[in-house]
């Protein structure tokens, strides 16, 4: 998976997130399975972002996680800022591909890279639903 150099405007989303305390595992780093909760928080948000995706949501839709392949590359340790970027990678009828990345807010260090798959679902009648039209969806894509 591609491990790119931190840059600005390499993600078209930002999110910032504080180590906790309870994120540490009994070696006093973050637990492995805290990254993706940090990944999934940084999605909820760069959907949220989105006028399209947010208007949908309020019509009862949403993205299910279909597909997570994530590359842990070094701990994130407790007294950190994190910054998770949120991009996408590939637009389908129902489904985008996200590419996710997460760095320390101060050395721009990266820690974890991530590629989803996600679904546009329709949660009333419970299936998959097309994509909302979105003006301008290539400004969302991933520029690496």
């Amino acid at each position: 998976m591609e491990k790119p150099t931190y840059r600005p405007d390499l993600f078209y989303h930002w999110t910032e997130i504080a180590v906790r305390f309870r994120d540490l595992d009994p070696l006093n780093h973050v637990n492995n399975a805290v990254f993706n909760s940090y990944f999934e928080e940084a999605r909820i948000q760069f959907i949220h972002h989105i006028p399209e995706f947010k208007a949908s949501v309020k019509s009862g839709f949403s993205f299910v996680l279909v597909h997570l392949e994530l590359d842990y590359i070094k701990p994130i340790l407790m007294g950190e800022t994190i910054l998770v970027g949120s991009s996408v990678e590939e637009y389908g009828n129902s489904s985008i591909k996200g590419f996710q990345a997460i760095y320390s807010k101060k050395e721009k260090e990266l820690k974890a890279v991530a590629k989803t798959t996600g679904v546009w679902f329709n949660l009333e009648k419970n299936r998959p639903a097309r994509l909302p039209d979105m003006i301008d969806r290539e400004k969302y894509l991933f520029k690496g």
